[in-house]
């Protein structure tokens, strides 16, 4: 155990959310504390100091201190330790000075918590023992508990008190890219048979993310009540669905994740790879922030959004293994085009690739916020 989550594990028993500035009980955020962060500010859409940053994957195989304490724990092990996840949490925040943490953990980590036989195997990824084919595949996948996920309950507990004003992000997979891996058995770069059933027996399909929304709710929700000052849904696959096809099988199933949400006091952010397209199908499902992969810029993606919703992104995650100038323009260029919305999280397109020199993260950090730095009452 570090020093700091010893530190964390005792400070527990007198954490409160109104302490936190996270979600209170009445359902209102408290001001002070995570909740006047630059980046929950950025996501309501409020004037803040600077332009927010974090980085998908941020906590990862690009830093040396994760390698090493991931050297001999398997993925879903890792996930199950509430020490270690914090451990892991904190390490970018402790290097790149980031604006925000995300939960260190795994799309399928509630899924396997929900009964489904499954492991992830290094350099393949998620792989299902009986992929999911019928209805009886789907009522085997039964709802969960705090107590079935009580290790990201803990490891919640532990992050907020250790972060102090930095905000925390929850986070879980989104009921499309679940049921791909569940009805594949794993990765698919076509998502064949995931299709073939959804187009050929809709009412399975139905039933499947129907229980599959239950299942992330239920995630999410443990996460929130444990002190999370926002969440974000990754639907990493939606975007190999015309726009037709995500509003008929998808969206109303990310709805209702996001829906079920709307009480929680925290922002909620949604996110897909790939899906220019169906980005203003993704801003109907009800978050408050619609993250953007690299291809689309940030000021068309708002145009399609709308204006009642913040944005996240775009940095090629790529543009970080060239030369610094060619880093430093990208990143001008994203904030200028994210000024177009009404609130700006600076992020990657997608999550940093293993090979990135951490340094260079570093830099970006510290070049968002020198370079969109303002007085709080000039707003945006």
């Amino acid at each position: 155990m570090t020093a700091g989550v010893a530190r964390a594990r005792g400070t527990i028993a007198a954490m409160t959310t109104e302490t936190t500035g996270t979600a209170a009980r009445d359902g209102e955020p408290r001001r002070g504390g995570p909740a006047d962060s630059p980046f929950v500010r950025a996501c309501r859409r409020e004037p803040g100091p600077h332009t927010p940053v974090w980085f998908m994957r941020q906590a990862g195989r690009s830093l040396p201190e994760y390698r090493e304490i991931r050297a001999s724990v398997a993925m879903l092990e890792s996930c199950r330790r509430p020490e270690l996840v914090a451990e892991i949490t904190l390490q970018p925040v402790r290097r790149h000075g980031v604006d925000a943490a995300i939960l260190f953990s795994d799309i399928v980590v509630p899924v396997a918590a929900a009964g489904v036989d499954l492991d992830i195997v290094a350099g393949t990824g998620p792989v299902v023992a009986e992929p999911v084919r019928t209805a009886e595949d789907v009522e085997r996948i039964r709802p969960i508990t705090r107590d079935d996920v009580s290790y990201v309950d803990e490891a919640v507990r532990l992050l907020v008190a250790e972060l102090g004003d930095t905000p925390l992000i929850g986070f879980a997979g989104a009921p499309f890219t679940l049921a791909s891996y569940l009805v594949e058995g794993g990765p698919s770069r076509t998502h064949a048979k995931t299709k073939a059933l959804m187009y050929g027996e809709p009412e399975l399909w139905h039933a499947l993310c129907g229980r599959l929304a239950e299942v992330t709710l239920a995630f999410l929700r443990v996460q929130v009540d444990a002190g999370v000052s926002a969440v974000q849904l990754f639907d990493s696959w939606a975007g190999a669905l015309s726009e037709a096809d995500y509003r008929r099988y998808v969206l109303p199933h990310s709805t209702a994740v996001l829906s079920g949400l709307a009480d929680a006091g925290v922002p909620r952010i949604h996110f897909g790879v790939g899906t220019g397209e169906l980005l203003g199908a993704m801003g109907e499902a009800g978050a408050d922030v619609v993250g953007v992969d690299w291809r689309t810029p940030l000021d068309a993606a708002t145009r399609r959004i709308g204006p009642d919703k913040a944005v996240q992104g775009n940095l090629d995650p790529c543009v970080l293994f060239a030369p610094w100038p060619v880093v430093e323009a990208e990143v001008r260029r994203i904030l200028d085009q994210g000024r177009a919305a009404p609130g700006h999280v600076f992020n990657l397109g997608h999550g940093v690739l293993p090979e990135t020199d951490p340094d260079v993260l570093t830099r970006v950090v510290a070049l968002v916020h020198d370079l969109s730095a303002r007085p709080v009452e000039q707003g945006r």
